[in-house]
């Protein structure tokens, strides 16, 4: 999905949710890119642009969903990357999980900022 698409469906789910305080996900399980931190939106621009990324030997893993809290997929289809939280010297909890290929314009983009305890769908669906 392009950052236009995902620019729109951001808008929608906030417009017809009521989404999202910061960080805060709706009754739905969605939150709008613009409600989470701004870093978050810089490393959705990297991930669609193909990087590169502040943490390379982390950023783009396949993301194992071991906690369950995703949807069940294949193993390879979820790939986790580096939201960085300022003031900090390493990684901290916060992530976007994209699901699908290709890489650059995944289908599912989400974000966790307690080190995958919860998700919430970027966008809606």
């Amino acid at each position: 999905m392009g950052r236009s698409r995902l620019a729109v469906l951001a808008v929608l789910c906030g417009l017809l949710s009521g989404c999202c305080a910061p960080t805060q996900p709706a009754a739905d399980g969605t939150c709008d890119l613009s409600g989470l931190p701004p870093e978050a939106d810089k490393t959705v621009q990297l991930i669609e642009s193909g990087g590169p990324f502040p943490y390379p030997r982390n950023d783009g893993v396949v993301f194992g969903n071991y906690e369950g809290r995703l949807p069940q997929h294949e193993r390879g289809y979820y790939h986790e990357y580096t939201v960085p939280t300022p003031g900090i010297k390493h990684r901290g909890k916060r992530r976007i999980v994209t699901g699908g290929q290709p890489p650059t314009d995944p289908a599912e983009f989400y974000y966790t900022g307690d080190h995958y305890e919860s998700f919430c769908l970027i966008g809606g669906t």
